[in-house]
């Protein structure tokens, strides 16, 4: 079995983990994760590492996620997805597709979200979606997110259709809901199809029904944005070992250490001690 990634569209209906458990047993490989974690009702780009390639994914760009989501409005959840109870209804405006695109635009930028209580953020070292399952409802601070982009894409029979660029963190549900509070009203996503993660698209993905071994890939060509240190051929053995490296000049706070295509290792600088650091090795 080859180490390395692969991309996924997930279909909806199944967690993250649980693709995790089908390549598990398709591919005889215990040592599988994920990278971007989807709902369950949720499609589209899902990262999966296997082996040696699970090394690699606190290294992968996640920064910018793209989506396609379906928003009905006049109908709340206790979830703000179809996973959960309808919580209530309301009235739903008239308003056109232009009034529509100026309420998105309104959310561009930098701005504040509290989490929704079904999430995997930790409070106390517990999970918010399990004090949720219990019926509690605890106190979440809002967190920083930025929206790139947000488009319209269709409106029709108060289902509302839009696209959007966000911030790693961004809950696309909450994003939803936040829209149709100012479009004077009530909402929740009946659909979520992640189009882009980072560097990944849907156009890298493979079916969870049809994928195979063959479609596992170096996870290399996708680290971006660290400056990189070409070992010479005397350095590789010690550089395996871990031996730190003193360079003749600052590079950044974390470089990647290569032997031409291959990437051996994560390095971080020491200021106090002046000279980099292994942080970890992914031979």
């Amino acid at each position: 079995m080859k180490d390395g990634i692969l991309c996924i569209d997930k279909p909806g209906g199944m967690t993250s983990r649980h693709v995790d458990n089908v390549l598990m047993k398709r591919f005889g490989q215990a040592k599988i994760g994920h990278f971007g974690t989807l709902d369950p009702f949720a499609t589209g780009v899902l990262v999966i590492a296997i082996g040696k390639g699970t090394k690699f994914l606190p290294y992968l760009d996640d920064a910018w996620k793209c989506y396609e989501a379906t928003l009905e409005l006049g109908i709340e959840t206790s979830t703000g997805d179809p996973e959960g109870d309808m919580f209530q209804k309301a009235e739903v405006p008239s308003f056109s597709n232009e009034q529509i695109q100026a309420t998105m635009k309104s959310f561009l930028g930098v701005s504040e979200q509290i989490p929704p209580m079904t999430s995997a953020i930790k409070i106390h070292g517990v999970p918010l979606y399990k004090k949720a399952h219990k019926g509690q409802e605890v106190e979440r601070q809002p967190r920083s997110i930025t929206v790139k982009e947000m488009k319209l894409l269709s409106y029709e029979n108060h289902t509302l259709r839009f696209s959007c660029t966000v911030s790693k963190g961004t809950y696309i549900r909450v994003l939803g809901m936040d829209l149709a509070k100012r479009l004077g009203t009530i909402g929740y996503l009946s659909a979520l199809r992640r189009t882009k993660l980072g560097p990944f698209s849907l156009s890298d993905c493979h079916p969870l029904d049809t994928v195979t071994e063959n479609d596992v890939t170096d996870p290399s060509c996708y680290l971006q944005g660290y400056p990189i240190y070409e070992v010479k051929p005397e350095e590789k053995k010690r550089i395996m070992d871990g031996a730190s490296l003193t360079l003749p000049s600052f590079l950044g706070d974390k470089i990647l250490v290569k032997d031409g295509e291959q990437v051996l290792a994560v390095y971080r600088y020491v200021p106090e001690k002046g000279r980099y650091e292994a942080e970890r090795g992914l031979f």
